[in-house]
């Protein structure tokens, strides 16, 4: 039996479309999927009940402790971590669980829908997609899957907000695999205010990860070089990531230097409801 756990704080309006892709083709009793609702005010509770998977509240919202929770409940290996509000199908589940005969850990290849992102969005993303730690790494993904003795090294991990970066640090390039024949669709913000919200977080996270490591994580100048040599019309997306980058770093300063890893700044923008081409309807 695979599990998939799914932390979910408030995801009413999104969750019903994972769940719905999730499901569409499952077999009976394939998935054994737990959604651990943290701190939730809305629906998210009754939108999991109404799609008959199990369960776990718990009044704390974090996404650390959900993690844990959701751990003690699932029942078999392979065992995901799916975010509520990326999709993922039935069809990816299986060749993730398939290529984790081979490896410790594995993650599906990214979807990034852009229609309707504003110029800046897509112009950083189409940088930040063609970095090779980004393409290489099991981070950034919303879903990592593991066997059980990947699981048990995740379970010997410090806790920290990257909790994907540690999680894709954890293995060796020979451990972990991404899965070209999987993809997880992953909305991208609809607003620049929310997509710097989503890089702030990523450095405060990599801000904690690098206190802790030796390990660096950060974009180098050559890579960016490097790509932009190969694709001189991504010139452009190059200056754009650049100043997006030392924005989100400066504002992420602040809330390392006061060591306050916990404040998850949220994009809602990716949560608007009616979003087109899901895999759920694809």
């Amino acid at each position: 039996m695979i599990s998939i756990v799914i932390p979910a704080h408030n995801e009413e309006q999104v969750l019903g479309r994972l769940l719905a892709a999730l499901l569409s083709d499952a077999e009976p009793d394939e998935f054994d999927i737990v959604v651990v609702a943290n701190g939730c005010s809305d629906g998210t509770e009754a939108v999991a009940a109404a799609h008959g998977v199990r369960v776990v509240s718990t009044p704390v919202p974090s996404k650390r402790e959900a993690l844990r929770l959701g751990d003690e409940a699932a029942r078999g290996f392979p065992r995901m971590y799916v975010d509520a509000d990326v999709e993922l199908g039935t069809a990816d589940v299986r060749a993730l669980a398939a290529a984790l005969r081979d490896a410790l850990a594995a993650a599906p290849e990214r979807e990034l829908p852009m229609a309707g992102r504003p110029w800046v969005v897509r112009r950083y993303y189409a940088l930040w997609s063609r970095l090779p730690h980004v393409r290489d790494g099991l981070f950034g993904r919303g879903v990592i899957a593991v066997s059980e003795e990947g699981n048990r090294r995740l379970r010997e991990l410090p806790q920290v907000m990257a909790d994907d970066l540690a999680a894709s640090h954890a293995f060796t390039p020979a451990e972990r695999v991404v899965v070209r024949t999987a993809s997880v669709r992953i909305q991208p913000p609809r607003t620049v205010g929310d997509l710097l919200r989503r890089r702030v977080r990523a450095a405060t996270g990599v801000g904690e990860w690098e206190r802790n490591s030796t390990v660096t994580v950060r974009t180098s100048p050559r890579d960016i070089l490097a790509i932009v040599r190969r694709r001189p019309l991504l010139a452009d997306a190059a200056a754009v990531f650049l100043a997006v980058t030392v924005l989100a770093r400066r504002r992420a300063n602040r809330a390392i230097r006061s060591g306050d890893y916990t404040t998850w700044l949220r994009d809602e923008s990716s949560r608007a409801q009616d979003l087109p081409g899901s895999k759920s309807q694809a």
